[in-house]
């Protein structure tokens, strides 16, 4: 099964890492996005993403390879992501999309340019883990795999709207702004195809509960260090927690059904 599910779960990757495309689309062919839609899709990802990592992923981690080591791959998943922040500088941390709006800056600002592509970089470093969040989970289980890589995708767009746009005002290029959108969200699939590379030698119902666990880490310091506090700057707090109970009802009704 799990060799049956590895075209799918590339699939579901490269869907959820290309979709900053979207975020190129909405910045440049829709005059203005309405921003607090997006923060309640926020949400709604955002509560996709912690019922899974609490409610599948961590306790099938925990059934097959023991409390104890599910929790330290857990939050040694956690770290994983927290070091990659740390690694990166702050005013190329893909967290911080004060800019989504129109620029005020006009066209030939190196300064611009330069935000675009550190941009474009720290999010391509963390899209790595994501897509190997998203292959794991599918080879585990297709549906849930599915539904982690829409809570990416939707996670994934005002990122490409935060590559395109500084990169669009500095240029005047859309092909520019977009195929740097682009390769930001191309390294989730080269997340999975290396994670795939790297595993499958080793595959057995442990390594695969340990990569469960380990990818319920980085999604929940996902959901509450990006995906948030993102939502809650640009929507109101109760559009915010309406989007994540939804979120999660979702997720829950959707396993129960299984």
């Amino acid at each position: 099964m799990v060799s049956e599910n590895v075209g799918i779960a590339l699939g579901l990757t490269l869907l959820a890492g290309l979709s900053t495309g979207i975020g190129s689309a909405i910045a440049y062919f829709i005059k203005r996005p309405k921003i607090v839609y997006l923060a309640f899709a926020l949400g709604l990802s955002g509560g996709v993403m912690i019922y899974i990592s609490f409610m599948e992923m961590l306790p099938e981690a925990m059934e097959t390879m023991g409390e104890k080591w599910a929790l330290l791959v857990f939050f040694l998943g956690i770290g994983v992501m927290a070091l990659i922040d740390l690694l990166i500088p702050e005013p190329e941390n893909p967290h911080n999309f004060d800019d989504m709006d129109t620029p005020r800056v006009a066209h030939g600002s190196h300064k611009l340019m330069r935000t675009g592509v550190f941009t474009a970089l720290a999010i391509g470093v963390h899209n790595f883990p994501e897509g190997l969040a998203t292959f794991a989970a599918t080879l585990s289980d297709v549906k849930l795999g599915a539904f982690i890589a829409i809570a990416i995708a939707i996670h994934n767009i005002p990122e490409g709207i935060a590559v395109s746009v500084p990169i669009f005002y500095a240029t005047g290029s859309r092909k520019k702004a977009f195929l740097y959108s682009f390769l930001s969200g191309a390294s989730e699939p080269v997340g999975a195809i290396i994670g795939y590379l790297v595993l499958m030698p080793f595959l057995s119902p442990a390594v695969l509960a340990g990569t469960l666990a380990f990818v319920a880490g980085i999604m929940i310091y996902i959901a509450l260090d990006e995906l948030l506090p993102t939502a809650h700057r640009y929507g109101h707090g109760h559009l915010v927690i309406g989007g994540i109970v939804l979120g999660m009802f979702i997720m829950a009704a959707s396993l129960l059904m299984i």
